[in-house]
Formats: C-alpha cells, sequence, structure tokens
C-alpha cells in the first residue's frame, strides 16, 4: 500500500499557444516536437547494400520496446525536402540486417559528420573515420569506436506514410549485443558514466548524460 503524500502548490494559470499539423508547416511541427520529445537515444545504424557497400547513420527517433524477444526500433524518415529515402532505408530492404551502435561524447563530433547527404555508395566509415569491425552474425559492419553494439534483424518496416518528413518505422529484433568491459561496474551493468552517452535534442543540441546531468530516485514501494 502506497503511503505518499504530496504538497500542492498553486499556480498561475499557464499561457499556451496550440498547434495542428493541418495548419501547421511539416518543418515548424517537426522542430515542435524534436524540442519537446527530448532527450533521445541515438542509433547509430550500420548498414550493407546488395552489392556490399556499407552505410553508417544516425537516427534520434529511436528506442528499445521488449527485452523476451529483445526489440528496437528506429526511423529513418523520408527527407523533408524532397520526399527521398534514405540510404540506410533503402539498404534494409535490399538486405534486411543492420547494426545498431551505441554513440558516446568521444564519438559524438564524426557521428555528427556522417549525417551529410554522401552521394549513395559512398562509405561513411571512412569519410569520417570510424572502424569496420566484422560482425558475428549479421553482414553489416560493427563500429569498433562504439562501447556497445547491437547486432540486429529486420523484422518488419512499417511506412506511417508517403508524405515529405513520412516516418519508416524499422522494427528489429536482437541478435547478439557486444560490450565493452571498460564501461562494466563491477556487478556487470553499464556504468552511465564510464559509457558516457549522449543524446539528441532539438535543433544543433545534444545532452551528455554523464556527470552533473546523472541524479538518482528511488523507486517506490
Amino acid at each position: 500500500m502506497f503511503n505518499i503524500q504530496y504538497s500542492i502548490m498553486t499556480l498561475p494559470t499557464p499561457e499556451y499557444i496550440h498547434f495542428d499539423p493541418a495548419d501547421t508547416s511539416i518543418p515548424k511541427f517537426h522542430h515542435l516536437m524534436l524540442g519537446a520529445i527530448a532527450p533521445r537515444p541515438i542509433a547509430f545504424a550500420s548498414t550493407i547494400d546488395k552489392d556490399g557497400k556499407p552505410n553508417l547513420s544516425p537516427f534520434s527517433f529511436f528506442n528499445a520496446f521488449g527485452a523476451n524477444p529483445p526489440i528496437v526500433a528506429f526511423s529513418p524518415s523520408r527527407r523533408g525536402t524532397d520526399n527521398t529515402t534514405k540510404h540506410t532505408y533503402d539498404n534494409i530492404k535490399e538486405v534486411p540486417e543492420v547494426v545498431i551502435n551505441a554513440v558516446t561524447f568521444e564519438m559524438v563530433q564524426k557521428m555528427s559528420d556522417s549525417s551529410a547527404d554522401f552521394p549513395k555508395g559512398v562509405n561513411e566509415f571512412e569519410m569520417v573515420g570510424f572502424t569496420m569491425e566484422p560482425s558475428d552474425l549479421v553482414k553489416p559492419f560493427r563500429v569498433r569506436e562504439s562501447p556497445v553494439q547491437f547486432e540486429c534483424r529486420v523484422l518488419q518496416v512499417i511506412e506511417t506514410g508517403t508524405g515529405p518528413a513520412a516516418g519508416n518505422l524499422v522494427i528489429c529484433e536482437i541478435l547478439r549485443i557486444h560490450v565493452n568491459t571498460e564501461v562494466l561496474d563491477e556487478k556487470g551493468r553499464i556504468d552511465p558514466n564510464k559509457i558516457d552517452l549522449v543524446g539528441r535534442m532539438g535543433g544543433e543540441h545534444y545532452v551528455r548524460a554523464s556527470g552533473a546531468a546523472l541524479f538518482e530516485l528511488a523507486k517506490p514501494r
């Protein structure tokens, strides 16, 4: 039985402005979503096309959705400028496998550089200076510099729309996780200060998820 007491403060009535998708430009609505739905973890997704050419690109529409089976999902959305699909999406349709690499503070600048709109077939590993590490169970390469790498098979791709900025929800099952022992604590769990992850905010902003940014709350009993 819960025995939690809260004090109630009287606050001034806030003033809101309202936005409906039908009456708001796509970029404006998109920026509002990104500013409010944050921080977002980053899926640094490694894929490969049918000819064996690798691709590496970050996506912040990403999260975990189950542990048995272990499921993650991310969305390489359609481009808002010309309504084309990302190379990651195209590759997954050809080879339904992906490696999702965790992004640390040390990696963040190169990760951002990899999001440039390179021509199809360009190897982002080589362009920005990451190391291709062969995977055990899937064809795409792992990022050696990442302390945690998820080898995944793609179970399903759900296209949420066909217009500019529409999402393509890529649902993946984790087949194997690779964890660098340097980020583990004495109990064998990932230490947030050792892994030093970054998250995506709105606009050009990121957040570093370590140090003073961390705090703990005891779970209710």
